[in-house]
């Protein structure tokens, strides 16, 4: 049996993330207490009882999603003997997840990557003023369609494809004028719905340039280990281990498309057939359904779903 672990990009976090996982399993709380310390944060705490203002700051939830999914590697292993290195043929992680991914499989410790994360999601919310830019998730398109009207929409602002997610799901960024303008393109070409998603800051466009400087300095200074695994990269949507190759595609994907669905099929094209999203929520979950149809989608989150996913996993 083929598998490929996943982990879960920002919108997934909630209050009380981690909380089950903490009071179960040690394993899971020496993560989430080596977090705290790299931080020199009770993030653990915020994540537990929040306030939710605080955690969907950038800063915070990224290292928290983090965090969860990487609880969720150290209870696998802990309590049912399954390591990503032996398990997986490969890793992917949604825009954050990426180094969520790259921690599994042994590229980061998991210290770097709190610390990472915690620089990235400060860089992305500073790169541009509040207000400036927008989000919005167009419904009904496929992404060559979505990209179209984005070039018509941006009229010199920046306005660009960010997420490609699933067919029929794509997410657009830039300046908040470029995003409106797009959206009502995008219905007159026949969008079910255009929907301005409720983000900090326009991931995963050319506003975002000065975070992508930021994260070129940061990972120039941390310790990278060949993955264990390869990783399908977000940008490249193919496997890639080479740890030169890896730092210039984690930068360039500050600022470049997400190239989910590409991801997923291609992993599903090389044999995979049991998908496990390691972490909060179930989005890429829901995602494989119009992805990889005929794929199996795990979500692991909490120590029920943990112990079921064990079952099927060792039975091969």
């Amino acid at each position: 049996m083929s598998v490929a672990f996943t982990f879960p990009g920002q919108g997934s976090q909630a209050v009380g993330m981690g909380k089950n996982l903490a009071d179960t399993y040690a394993s899971a709380r020496a993560v989430f207490d080596e977090v705290d310390a790299a931080l020199g944060q009770q993030l653990s705490a915020l994540m537990r009882d929040g306030p939710e203002s605080e955690l969907t700051l950038t800063a915070n939830a990224q290292p928290a999603l983090m965090a969860v999914s990487m609880a969720v590697v150290a209870v696998l292993k802990a309590e049912h003997g399954i390591a990503v290195a032996e398990m997986a043929k490969f890793v992917a992680g949604h825009s954050l997840g990426e180094y969520s991914a790259l921690a599994a499989a042994g590229t980061f410790s998991l210290a770097d990557t709190a610390r990472l994360l915690r620089i990235r999601g400060l860089a992305m919310q500073s790169a541009t003023p509040v207000g400036v830019g927008a989000m919005a998730a167009i419904l009904g398109l496929d992404f060559a369609d979505v990209a179209s009207v984005a070039l018509e929409a941006a009229q010199g602002d920046v306005c660009q494809a960010a997420n490609d997610n699933s067919s029929g799901q794509v997410v657009i960024s830039g300046h908040r004028a470029a995003v409106d303008r797009a959206c009502e393109i995008a219905k007159a070409k026949g969008a079910k719905r255009a929907i301005i998603l409720p983000v900090s800051a326009p991931f995963h466009c050319a506003l975002m340039q000065p975070a992508a400087a930021a994260m070129s300095e940061a990972l120039l200074n941390v310790k990278m280990n060949t993955p264990d695994v390869p990783l399908i990269a977000n940008v490249v949507a193919g496997p890639i281990s080479d740890v030169n190759e890896i730092r210039k595609r984690l930068v360039e994907q500050v600022t470049g498309t997400v190239r989910w669905r590409e991801s997923v099929r291609h992993m599903a094209t090389q044999g995979v057939k049991v998908f496990c999203e390691l972490g909060a929520g179930k989005v890429l979950t829901g995602l494989l359904k119009k992805n990889a149809p005929d794929a199996l989608g795990l979500a692991l989150g909490i120590p029920d779903d943990i112990a079921a996913a064990a079952a099927i996993l060792k039975q091969g």
